[in-house]
């Protein structure tokens, strides 16, 4: 078939959404098809076979485009809009493969032109407006039904977790719904380690690790504040977190600096994804302390794969894939939290045990051979269907 794979954000950069979209559009390389993939301005160029990356126009005064709803996106998605129609005008598209609030784009194509589109769902777009911006609650009926319209005119719905699938659902009983989790981004390395992967300031202690961006939802404020009550435990443990934008991390050294742990916690920023088995081993315990969002961080399966022991917070965005026996959740508070975490760092015994079993867990449903065989049952269906509307 000819795809177009709408992609409303920068692509590519080594995080999440973009990460997973790089394997849906090897999946469709190696499966045949032809696929267009139109993005924002922002981005690397990756080279992948049968795939032609087109970008929109730079937007004066929009750069650095950050992950969630902004209004540099909006931006960004008007612009995106009005260059999918020429390309659909132009091209005889099979498909268009829509990615997050591009499905609102997808669904005004199909009622102008006919062409199909699947809802690629990697986040429920009504909550995390909500969430951004909690003034527009008042709103959260009228974004459900704009939501609802998005799956009910959809081919199918490709979601990443449990919570995903019973939200579309609950909008559109009976639509052919895919489920495909996101999978562990460790690979093997035949040679093993160099030596550390941390730089030399990090000194000996129990450590816990935090690997990803520094957007609000992710607790790093609940992280520090948590910490805080783990160094009364253990004042020689130390807390390394890893990623975030330049800005991101003087804001949250300069909390650091306020609970009077600056000294114990330690920002060194984006590492490369090659890096990134090395740096998780390094570490004692790996903490996930999200506290918005519906999808399972990426990073959780990389967690587990790594077979260092993980803690987080008890919800839902964890829960659907974490339980007890293969880490360590605590209640999203900061007393809980930092005193799991000494407990953790301080029990040697239980961090192997559900080291053990996370990894154990993670190579039976969360590799990029499961995603390849679930994109499998759900793309078999979807081009089913197609055939079926042409015969």
């Amino acid at each position: 078939m000819k795809i177009l794979l709408l992609a409303p954000h920068p692509f590519f950069q080594a995080r999440g959404t973009p990460l997973a979209e790089k394997m849906m559009l090897e999946f469709l390389s190696a499966r045949g098809h032809e696929v267009d993939l139109l993005t924002y301005h922002e981005g690397a160029d990756v080279d992948i076979p049968n795939c032609k990356i087109h970008r929109i126009v730079q937007v004066p005064g929009v750069r650095n485009i950050r992950p969630g709803f902004s209004m540099k996106k909006v931006v960004c998605d008007v612009v995106m809009f009005e260059k999918c129609l020429r390309m659909v005008r132009r091209t005889r598209y099979d498909l268009i493969h829509a990615v997050e609030e591009s499905a609102f784009i997808a669904a005004f194509v199909r009622a102008l032109t006919g062409v199909p589109y699947v809802y690629d769902m990697d986040s429920s777009l009504a909550e995390q407006m909500i969430e951004a911006y909690p003034r527009l609650n008042f709103a959260f009926p009228a974004l459900r039904r704009a939501e609802a319209l998005a799956v009910r005119q959809s081919l199918g719905v490709l979601t990443v977790c449990a919570a995903l699938e019973d939200v579309a659902n609950d909008l559109a009983p009976g639509k052919p719904i895919g489920r495909v989790e996101d999978t562990t981004l460790l690979t093997s390395n035949p040679f093993g380690r160099n030596g550390t992967v941390l730089p030399e300031e990090v000194t000996e202690g129990p450590m816990a690790m935090y690997v990803g961006n520094l957007e609000r939802y992710q607790g790093i404020d609940l992280l520090l504040e948590g910490f805080r009550h783990t160094l009364h435990h253990l004042p020689d443990a130390q807390l390394v977190i890893v990623g975030g934008r330049k800005d991101d991390i003087l804001r949250y050294r300069d909390h650091a600096v306020s609970l009077g742990i600056q000294l114990a916690v330690h920002f060194i920023g984006p590492r490369p994804v090659a890096l990134l088995a090395d740096l998780l081993r390094e570490a004692d315990v790996l903490v996930s302390p999200r506290l918005k969002g519906l999808n399972t961080p990426m990073k959780i399966y990389s967690y587990l794969d790594s077979g260092t022991a993980v803690l987080a917070t008890r919800l839902r965005t964890h829960t659907q894939v974490l339980h007890d026996d293969i880490a360590l959740l605590v209640e999203p508070e900061p007393e809980a939290l930092g005193r799991g975490l000494a407990d953790l760092l301080g029990d040697a015994p239980l961090r192997e045990r559900l080291g053990r079993r996370a990894k154990e867990f993670v190579q039976q449903e969360f590799t990029p051979e499961a995603a390849w065989r679930k994109l499998d049952a759900f793309y078999t269906k979807m081009e089913a269907r197609i055939a079926e509307t042409k015969s």
